[in-house]
């Protein structure tokens, strides 16, 4: 078994069969945090919020991309609107929202910049792993100590990339080795870290270990210098001989529902994809709207009257919209399944691991379509890079490679023709 695949022996004590209905008994769903749909306040609230910061995060986004490194004094944004403790329970210091809040959240910031966006999206996926891996006992502690310092969460966890050892000494649990690709790990308070146990009575157990950013043994590589996401803050991270004490452990993975993390986060790429797209079409339609008189063989005056302009137009955004119907309705689904805490069935997180797969293909291929098609548009003159258009293009290129989407087509089409759900693992 790889680090990357968790076999249906790992999700023991759960009967197969359809999902359970929403109305779980208290017992069952009071692992859960979260249930029910947020109220037209909660979405009202969060949506301005969202809309304040990310046109604060405007004004330089195109410098800041330019100059990559940690986002630091972005990332204080995030804090001081009350973002990161979006999803965190109330009665331990978080505003106790919901998770289509969270998207919701997540889609607006990526339509002005996405590298942030992602550092917020996976910070509510680490940070739940409090719920998904933790026992309920530890649960209070973790968040209280994360709501109070307004923690962002980055992780080590690149399933891809199984280069840590978790080794139990006897006397405790030694972390060392590399991760690449660690989201969110250059400004993050906290580290997320997925390891193996090697040794010990829990030999072979993926495990999760939080750390504070500056732990001794901790090293942070300033090593992210891609095409696209360049303030994610996506660099390497080496562990060297770190000391891992009883209080730095989180949890597993190992039954439904600690699974759903991984729906939860490609359901937080679904969302980013299709703030991209919006946002390129956007920026395409200022350009387009500006630009003076239309092409010599046009009979429009403008091209913004040009009839292959607007049927172009017409094209990317009905797919851009598609996409965010498809997006919010998943969202939906994605609410009744984790608020049923323990009850989650095998069958209910595979169905809903191929709606997102779903959404993740129409959300792909609408955001790369949108960020490239709308040169089509906008022209020539648009490619320079202070017009900004190349951001859309270069981040939802480097981001869509996070995993294969033919993959995604793959598990939708083979459960359309052969009834068969997705594995569980840490990519679906």
């Amino acid at each position: 078994m790889t680090q990357s695949t968790l076999t249906s022996a790992q999700t023991p004590g759960t009967p197969q069969g359809s999902a359970p209905a929403a109305s779980a008994t208290a017992p069952a769903a009071s692992r859960s945090p979260w249930s029910g749909h947020p109220e037209a306040e909660e979405t009202r609230r969060w949506t301005e919020i969202a809309e304040t910061v990310a046109a604060q995060l405007a004004e330089d986004v195109l410098t800041r991309d330019a100059a990559g490194g940690d986002p630091f004094d972005s990332v204080r944004l995030l804090k001081d609107s009350g973002l990161t403790r979006l999803l965190a329970p109330a009665e331990y210091g978080g505003h106790g929202g919901h998770w289509s809040t969270a998207f919701r959240v997540v889609r607006i910031l990526a339509r002005t910049d996405a590298s942030l966006a992602q550092v917020l999206a996976y910070h509510y996926n680490n940070e739940e792993s409090i719920v998904f891996s933790g026992d309920p006992e530890v649960r209070e502690t973790w968040y209280r100590r994360s709501t109070a310092g307004a923690w962002v969460w980055g992780d080590a966890v690149n399933p891809v990339d199984p280069d840590l050892t978790l080794t139990d000494t006897g006397a405790g649990l030694v972390l060392s080795g590399t991760k690449r690709f660690c989201t969110g790990s250059g400004v993050g308070d906290a580290l997320l870290v997925l390891a193996r146990i090697s040794g010990g009575p829990r030999d072979g157990r993926l495990h999760h270990v939080v750390l504070e950013h500056d732990r001794a043994g901790v090293e942070h590589h300033d090593d992210w210098d891609l095409l696209g996401q360049r303030q994610s803050s996506s660099g390497s991270v080496t562990f060297h001989d770190v000391t891992v004490s009883p209080e730095d452990e989180l949890g597993g993975v190992d039954d439904p529902f600690s699974t759903l993390v991984t729906p939860a986060i490609q359901l937080s790429f679904v969302n980013l994809y299709v703030g991209i797209a919006e946002g390129a079409l956007a920026r395409g339609r200022e350009i387009t709207n500006a630009r003076k008189n239309a092409w010599f063989r046009s009979e429009a005056d403008l091209y913004r009257h040009d009839p292959f302009v607007l049927r172009l137009y017409g094209e990317l955004t009905s797919q851009t919209a598609a996409a965010a119907a498809l997006a919010d309705q998943v969202a939906q689904e994605f609410e009744e399944v984790i608020g049923q805490g323990d009850a989650v069935t095998p069958d209910a997180r595979g169905e809903l691991a191929v709606r997102i797969a779903q959404a993740k293909v129409v959300s792909d291929a609408a955001g790369l379509a949108a960020a490239h098609q709308v040169y089509e548009a906008t022209g020539s003159s648009s490619t320079r890079a202070g017009v900004g258009l190349d951001l859309f293009w270069r981040n939802i290129r480097t981001h869509s490679l996070h995993d294969p989407v033919d993959y995604k087509k793959h598990e939708v089409g083979d459960r359309f023709l052969n009834g068969t759900l997705p594995p569980v693992s840490l990519y679906t």
